[in-house]
């Protein structure tokens, strides 16, 4: 690893730590998290050259503290210029740190900051980008070009969430017990919502933003940690580590998109695998049965295969029957019919995808022609599938996808 990635790991790694403790000590989330933004700026622009200080966590408050008093100050100003008035006690300030004061930076704040980031008035938009930028340590425009958008969009956004905690008077504390499940919930699916993104970008010219991905599994980890015996959080980085396992042999060398049954294996992360192998092993054997870990199971299961050949269907056919039963959705259906169809045929797949041409979350989404192209060019029905590959890549913002569909569809003109 470079100096430059170890320093980002350092901030990455930092950020919600510096966060809390400022939050604790002098209130003002919205206040605090921008002021621990800039630290965290100033620090990848100082610390290549200058050398990581001896307490990074230090460096970061004393710095963002900064931040905060002179913001502070410059807004204190402001209001007494609109207001004609002059200076009031009620301006002043954040105290500095005094002697005697504990550490800085003594607690992990992340689950805390994490639970923070998903609070249910939020939308989800709105839980991805505070997250990343919160927990993450990622920079407003690190954000919004990973999610190719404009940073002024990206910043409106964030500004509105943060805004939206402050009138709801949300505070810098775990949520009460009650709550306290829905919102690891929300949370988890937050850090999958942004490894799926990651892994395959729904827009754009790249297959895969794969500093995205590697973020999710950064944070999937940290949450690991701190909840080792929760077996969902463990499904969950078991179901990332064997997803992102893959990724090197899932574009070709000018990008485009190589589907799993033509991948070359051997390129695959062996170490990734064994890690995510490990944990979803144990998560089933020692926790309540989730969908993460039923998910990561199958994906177990194809890593397990040297071959395309070799995959066990019926096993994976199995686990989707789990998985729809306890978390039942579109997208699940869309593949346990393409795993029914390699274990029972195309005409068993096809026939699992009839109701959800009816159902309106995903009625009209590229994956769903994409899969029935897939299973009536199998079927035999070559003219069938070259006209779902094609309305397939109509639907589709990725440029890869689109090229791999319109690919396919050439393949089967004329035929």
């Amino acid at each position: 690893m470079t100096s430059e990635g170890r320093i980002e790991d350092v901030l990455r790694g930092q950020a919600p730590r510096v966060l809390g403790t400022l939050v604790r000590r002098y209130g003002h989330f919205d206040a605090c998290e921008d002021a621990v933004q800039e630290a965290l700026i100033a620090a990848a622009l100082q610390w290549p050259g200058a050398g990581v200080p001896e307490s990074p966590a230090g460096w970061l408050i004393t710095v963002a503290t900064r931040r905060l008093t002179d913001a502070v100050r410059s807004d204190a100003a402001r209001r007494r210029r609109e207001e004609g008035r002059v200076a009031d006690p009620t301006d002043a300030p954040p105290r500095p740190a005094q002697p005697g004061e504990p550490a800085p930076a003594d607690e992990d704040d992340t689950l805390t900051l994490l639970f923070l980031c998903c609070h249910p008035d939020l939308s989800p938009a709105s839980r991805i980008a505070l997250t990343l930028r919160v927990v993450g340590g990622l920079t407003t425009a690190e954000i919004a070009a990973a999610f190719l958008v404009p940073e002024a969009t990206m910043a409106q956004r964030i500004s509105r969430a943060k805004s939206r905690l402050q009138k709801a008077g949300v505070t810098l504390d775990m949520p009460p017990e009650p709550e306290r499940s829905d919102r690891l919930a929300a949370a988890l699916h937050v850090l999958y919502l942004i490894f799926n993104e990651g892994y395959t970008a729904t827009s754009g010219p790249h297959l895969q933003r794969a500093e995205l991905a590697r973020e999710a599994i950064r944070l999937a980890g940290v949450v690991h940690t701190l909840l080792p015996d929760d077996g969902e959080v463990s499904g969950l980085l078991a179901l990332m580590l064997l997803i992102d396992a893959r990724r090197s042999a899932r574009a070709a060398a000018d990008g485009s998109l190589i589907p799993l049954a033509e991948q070359d294996r051997p390129l695959w992360d062996k170490a990734g695998i064994r890690a995510g192998s490990a944990l979803v092993t144990e998560s089933l054997r020692s926790a309540p049965l989730g969908p993460y870990q039923l998910q990561a199971a199958i994906a177990a299961v194809h890593a397990e295969a040297p071959r395309a050949s070799d995959t066990d269907w019926a096993q994976i056919v199995a686990l989707y029957e789990l998985l729809e039963r306890s978390w039942p959705n579109p997208m699940v259906t869309l593949n346990h019919a393409v795993a029914v169809a390699m274990l029972r045929g195309p005409e068993a797949g096809l026939e699992l995808l009839e109701p959800l041409a009816a159902d309106d979350r995903i009625a009209d989404h590229h994956r769903l022609d994409a899969v029935r192209g897939h299973l009536l060019e199998q079927a035999g029905d070559r003219e069938g599938a070259r006209s779902q590959y094609l309305r397939a890549a109509r639907r589709t913002t990725s440029l890869p996808e689109r090229a791999y569909l319109e690919g396919r569809a050439a393949r089967l003109t004329g035929a």
